[in-house]
């Protein structure tokens, strides 16, 4: 959801995101195995509104790749929440690959 609250375009962009960002991850990318999203930057729903839900750890490890996501989301004037996502509607994608 943008800053002025309408719906971000494309529809997938929140699976492209993370997509870019499963190399991000606990133990670094995996080799020879499917691509699979990082725990640190997960696509998923809050209150039926795509989101990214992106881990502090993520910052903590990858200093640049938190940047570039919270520059992503600065550049397209998408609204930002630190903290437990709003309302505990927090709903993660139970497929954690990303579609082609």
């Amino acid at each position: 959801m943008t800053s002025s609250g309408r719906a971000f375009r494309p529809s997938d962009w929140a699976e492209r995101l993370a997509g870019v960002m499963s190399q991000f991850r606990p133990g670094g990318a995996p080799t020879g195995r499917h691509l699979a999203y990082s725990p640190w930057c997960i696509p998923s729903s809050v209150n039926n509104v795509r989101c990214v839900v992106v881990h502090e750890d993520l910052r903590a490890h990858h200093v640049m790749a938190w940047d570039f996501v919270m520059g992503f989301a600065k550049d397209n004037e998408l609204q930002v929440h630190h903290g437990a996502p709003p309302n505990s509607t927090h709903q993660p994608h139970s497929d954690h690959h990303p579609k082609n």
